[in-house]
């Protein structure tokens, strides 16, 4: 389709901003607006220097016969610390508090607003690694992985704590819980990986990390590598931490269910922005 350049460079945004970190080849876009590549480049420049000023990303170019052009999202300083505000602003409501000491996080993982900002966050986080899928564990980390998947463009595996005879065969290990110190099971279909797939690691909530080191050591059974750590929420109480390496958006301070008082603060994302 002939386009002014007006109109490429419309839908040129539209389609690499729906495919982000696919590789795109120039020809690809001469072609399709019935444009010399010449005139593509000067565009790319165009809406790599907007998507730059704008914060929402770049566009990154690879020469060569089997290069192109990416757009990898990104989000500034800036931006990061209005979600991570946001975050800690919501759950440190007193009328989040559950008996026991749960926090009610069903609205915010449901909200496909914020999963958006955060997803784009953590893909910003871990762009420059290599991310084949994202894994997480049933249930409440499934929306927050999905969107960090978008804009890394990969897919979704989902660990169970039980056998889904619609998956096939499955692979089983046990794993110590880090905050009630129980064996419990986790199990993946065989299906949902490839060896050696480089995985990054999503979850919602985490205490002491003994589901986020169970699904490490799941990974093992697959020769998979671990190409990152992210966490929504992490908790202070913890006195043995079985996880090192990860990146948390909040931290849980204190929880006084008497006193209906819930401390959150800045997690470690800040050293990765």
């Amino acid at each position: 389709m002939k386009l002014r350049r007006s109109g490429r460079l419309v839908d040129m945004t539209h389609y690499l901003l729906e495919r982000p970190h696919q590789l795109i080849p120039l020809t690809f876009f001469a072609e399709r607006y019935e444009s010399a590549k010449s005139s593509i480049s000067e565009d790319l420049t165009i809406i790599k220097q907007t998507f730059e000023q704008q914060g929402v990303g770049t566009v990154r170019t690879l020469p060569g016969a089997a290069g192109g052009v990416q757009y990898i999202p990104k989000m500034a300083a800036e931006e990061a610390d209005e979600v991570v505000a946001y975050l800690c602003g919501q759950l440190s409501r007193p009328d989040r508090l559950l008996p026991g000491g749960y926090l009610y996080m069903t609205d915010i993982l449901g909200d496909p607003r914020i999963m958006n900002k955060i997803g784009r966050l953590y893909a910003s986080i871990f762009a420059d690694r290599p991310v084949d899928v994202v894994m997480t564990i049933a249930t409440n980390g499934i929306p927050l992985a999905y969107a960090v998947a978008h804009f890394l463009y990969v897919p979704v595996v989902i660990v169970r704590h039980d056998n889904k005879a619609t998956e096939g065969p499955m692979v089983s290990i046990n794993y110590v819980s880090g905050s009630s110190k129980r064996i419990q099971t986790m199990v993946l279909s065989k299906r949902s990986l490839a060896e050696g797939a480089n995985v990054l690691i999503i979850d919602d909530f985490m205490k002491a990390g003994g589901t986020i080191n169970g699904m490490v050591s799941l990974l093992q059974e697959f020769r998979g590598n671990v190409s990152g750590i992210g966490v929504l929420v992490e908790s202070e109480e913890a006195k043995e931490r079985l996880v090192d390496e990860y990146i948390s958006l909040v931290k849980l301070s204190e929880v006084d269910v008497k006193e209906k008082r819930i401390a959150v603060k800045e997690g470690n994302y800040k050293s990765f922005v």
